[in-house]
């Protein structure tokens, strides 16, 4: 089979399916190829920051989002020592109603988004549908892609056909097939740990409107815990490469780890049945010096991986498709698109990006790296000082983590009422 559409956005997650929703209400036509069934995966990028939910209200979207099942961050507490801690980022501060990080399940958000984009007639959402490589012209040009689509049941290739475009974009995350065949490879950054996601239940007594975030440290491995609205979400911490040892301790030494982090939820921890409850990370953080080619533009995990370090990734993926968005609407619609537009995006979104990778890369080595190590970091003793007696210093890195740098609002054409 063969199609044609002006924009071809390859890769169904919160840059591909926001990219697809602004660009069909700037009229472009646009066809998002997704290639799962459904959006119904686990521990992927729940952490929707203060920016995105601006974003979302600016979408005319911010009531669905509310009414979505979420539980809401309120600061993230900085370990000072063994039982003490201090808040280091308080999102109190910030203004109403920008005020906390929402954990909202990916497939609500993705739905709530493609649910919006379906009302517009230019907007194509194909699932079950998988990029496979890059058509392109003879000066060398990206025209489009081939495809091939699956049975939804049976995981069988059921068909092929090229679709051609105006425009490709990946935005098929940190694997992505696309930049594989265009010949682009990011450069990575070391990185100390992986992380291994899984959930424990919730009791009754534990309800809290305003959670938080405060690591616990152990021997060698680190424990996050995430309160959700019927469960905690944990993460494990411990160095990068260990999954094989880890696997090969059996669930007891790994349910023993967990209760000795975390005594509190000892009695629960039984409720880990296997590893196979367990979803590895394999944590990388990387980017492209360069994010486009001739036809094909990059963004999000594609163009650069993020550390789950404040999970910041699904917000800077998303700030990267309004950008773009923005910026190509105009010159799709005319027909006069050129790489020229393509490296506006990536000027505008790139120092954002190294911003926000130094962050991290600078978190990995003072705090991570130490504690796989098996070395208790410490804060520095001017921050704690300042933390202690100045609580208003918690609006700064509450204000960087809930926007980050240079967050991004929505273009006039694609605002609407709630």
């Amino acid at each position: 089979m063969e199609a044609n559409t002006q924009c071809v956005v390859v890769g169904g997650g919160p840059a591909g399916i926001v990219l697809g929703l602004l660009l069909a209400r700037a009229g472009v036509k646009v066809t998002v190829l997704e290639k799962h069934a459904d959006f119904l995966r686990d521990f992927r990028g729940d952490t929707v920051h203060a920016s995105t939910i601006r974003l979302l209200d600016e979408l005319g979207l911010g009531e669905g989002f509310r009414a979505l099942p979420q539980s809401k961050l309120g600061n993230f507490r900085l370990p000072t020592g063994p039982g003490d801690s201090v808040v280091l980022a308080d999102f109190a501060r910030l203004k109403a109603p920008y005020n906390y990080v929402a954990m909202v399940p990916q497939w609500d958000l993705l739905n709530l988004l493609v649910e919006a984009a379906r009302q517009e007639p230019t907007f194509t959402l194909l699932m079950n549908t998988e990029a496979t490589d890059l058509l392109r012209d003879d000066s060398g040009a990206v025209v489009g892609v081939r495809y091939q689509t699956r049975d939804p049941l049976a995981g069988a290739v059921v068909g092929s056909g090229e679709l051609w475009a105006s425009l490709t974009v990946a935005c098929d995350g940190r694997g992505s097939v696309l930049r594989s065949q265009a010949g682009l490879v990011p450069h990575e950054f070391p990185v100390p740990f992986d992380t291994w996601w899984f959930r424990l239940p919730r009791t009754a007594g534990e309800d809290e409107p305003i959670a938080s975030i405060s690591p616990r440290f152990g021997a060698s491995d680190v424990l996050l815990s995430l309160t959700r609205k019927d469960y905690h979400q944990i993460a494990y911490l411990a160095a990068k490469g260990s999954d094989p040892q880890l696997r090969a301790e059996g669930v007891e030494a790994f349910r023993d780890k967990v209760a000795s982090l975390r005594p509190d939820l000892a009695d629960r921890v039984d409720t880990i049945e296997s590893l196979d409850d367990l979803h590895l990370l394999d944590v990388k953080l990387n980017r492209l010096s360069r994010w486009h080619q001739p036809g094909l533009l990059l963004i999000g995990d594609a163009a650069h991986a993020m550390s789950p370090a404040g999970g910041v990734g699904i917000n800077l993926a998303v700030q990267d498709a309004v950008a773009a968005a923005r910026v190509l609407a105009s010159p799709l619609l005319s027909e006069t698109l050129d790489d020229g537009h393509l490296a506006a995006v990536q000027k505008r979104r790139w120092l954002p990006t190294v911003i926000v990778q130094t962050f991290q890369r600078v978190l990995h080595r003072v705090v991570f790296a130490q504690a796989m190590a098996g070395r208790q970091p410490k804060p520095p003793k001017p921050l704690v000082f300042v933390v202690r007696n100045f609580p208003s210093f918690g609006k700064l890195p509450a204000r960087m983590i809930a926007f980050g740098p240079r967050p991004e609002h929505a273009p006039e054409f694609a605002r609407r009422k709630p």
